[in-house]
């Protein structure tokens, strides 16, 4: 990740370094736009979601785009990521990772845009009511949206960061970043399958998982789903902050 430290590593001021009566090594070179998009993950029902908009710019106005932004001269690659999410959902503190720099020159057809894509996890509910008033942003299932024609290459920045995904959830509990505070374990079943792709054995999985101590079961019980109901359970952010400091290895 960016280290805004890095980027003054001489006792020059700012402004001196970008003083442009100064000789740069770059000197006759052209700048290029810089942009950022984020490919947002959320878990609505039982199957992973994916945030879209409608594009408004010809020739591509109308199709279904990721939400993202420019990289402001002032600002950190990381934090533009970071204040696009935070501006379009409302939440801060989200989880977001970097995962590839797009920079085919014929990218963008109408000017010379370099990317650097972004997941995001977030929760679903939330957001519900502004992003479709104030953006035109919809949730898609994880299955739809992957067959969905979407502008530019977006659909390359969502197929490589499922991947990610997929690799990141089995080996570290950034799962529950896309469930609320409080779940059953079939919710959770439900959301590792979907990022996934594939089935998971309902009493293997519960078992594994129980078995790593990193949940908080709960006296209350969710309503309407069976006769007896399921358990609501919570995970233990600081137990397992304990159990990685001893050594443990999270895998699904």
């Amino acid at each position: 990740m960016s280290d805004s430290s890095a980027l003054n590593q001489t006792n020059l001021p700012i402004s001196r370094l970008t003083d442009s009566s100064l000789p740069h090594y770059h000197a006759g070179e052209v700048g290029l736009l810089n942009s950022v998009d984020c490919v947002i993950f959320g878990f609505y029902g039982t199957e992973l979601h994916i945030l879209l908009h409608k594009f408004p710019y010809e020739p591509f106005k109308g199709y279904w785009a990721l939400l993202g932004g420019f990289v402001h001269l002032d600002e950190n690659i990381d934090d533009a990521a970071r204040n696009t999410v935070e501006r379009l959902t409302s939440l801060e503190n989200v989880y977001m990772e970097q995962v590839y720099t797009f920079g085919n020159v014929f990218r963008v057809p109408t000017e010379r845009v370099i990317t650097t894509c972004y997941y995001a996890l977030i929760e679903v509910e939330p957001t519900l009511s502004k992003l479709s008033s104030n953006f035109g942003a919809t949730w898609h299932p994880i299955s739809s949206a992957l067959k969905l024609n979407l502008v530019y290459d977006h659909l390359s920045m969502l197929h490589k960061s499922l991947e990610q995904l997929r690799r990141k959830v089995r080996y570290q509990p950034i799962g529950f970043e896309l469930l609320p505070e409080k779940f059953t374990m079939l919710e959770l079943r439900n959301l590792y399958e979907s990022i996934l792709g594939r089935p998971l054995d309902k009493r293997n999985f519960s078992k594994k998982i129980l078995n790593m101590n990193l949940l908080v079961k709960l006296k209350e019980k969710q309503k309407g789903t069976s006769r007896r109901g399921a358990y609501y359970f919570c995970f233990d952010e600081k137990r397992y902050q304990e159990l990685v400091s001893k050594g443990f290895l999270f895998e699904i």
